[in-house]
């Protein structure tokens, strides 16, 4: 796939592998939309990279349509929509879970994936060939040795069956729907949390990198699983 002038949307874009895939899409020559519900920072991270910044909270649908609505109009056209908003909460047993917090997940990772998903399925020309891309987790497919992030794993299970499901209803649709499952990357999900390994982990540009390597090959992994480099 040709990437030069075709119009991305990241969700979850002023930081982090959000921020990573813009920069890399970028140097593709590819306009880049970033979206966050975080103006200050959404708006610092656009003007540092070249981007466009657009506020939406993927948690609310309408505006995700309303992101939709505003790169259309600007830009004219969606080639490229990546869901990878996403947050973290640990708990470590079950019988001390916050609710509150456990719905924020599934409201981000699950529902926000959902709404981004229908809104691309919508809005893009089935013509032209366009990708919506799903950030999931290498944990949606084993989830026991993650014990401590279990809602957070949960809320990926079930964007992997979603996009299973989804893939599976839009076949002829004209929308390549790819899976991102990435292990451990070095962001801000893990801010103030102890990860005694996180040295260990990738970097979000080594990611970003080699999602774009998969996207620019001439049939693209449609799930692409992601590890540490050997060293």
């Amino acid at each position: 796939m040709e990437l030069k002038n075709k119009v991305v949307v990241i969700t979850g874009g002023s930081k982090g592998l959000g921020k990573a895939l813009a920069i890399s899409f970028i140097k593709e020559g590819s306009t880049v939309v970033v979206s966050s519900h975080n103006k200050e920072v959404l708006e610092n991270t656009a003007k540092e990279i070249n981007a466009t910044a657009m506020i939406a909270d993927v948690v609310k649908e309408n505006e995700v349509k309303n992101l939709a609505e505003k790169t259309i109009e600007k830009f004219g056209k969606i080639d490229i929509w990546v869901n990878n908003a996403g947050i973290l909460y640990r708990f470590p047993k079950g019988e001390l879970i916050d609710m509150q917090k456990a719905h924020e997940i599934f409201d981000v990772n699950f529902f926000g994936t959902v709404f981004g998903c229908r809104t691309a399925l919508k809005y893009m020309n089935k013509n032209d060939n366009p990708v919506i891309l799903n950030i999931i987790s290498k944990n949606a497919i084993d989830a026991t040795k993650d014990i401590k992030n279990k809602l957070y794993l949960a809320s990926k299970w079930a964007v992997r069956g979603f996009t299973q499901v989804f893939k599976s209803e839009n076949l002829d649709s004209g929308i390549k729907i790819i899976s991102i499952y990435p292990g451990g990357i070095k962001t801000d999900l893990w801010k103030g949390l102890v990860v005694e390994n996180i040295n260990q982990y990738m970097e979000p540009n080594y990611v970003a990198d080699l999602v774009i390597e998969n996207l620019k090959k001439e049939n693209p992994e449609e799930e692409l699983i992601i590890k540490r480099p050997v060293k």
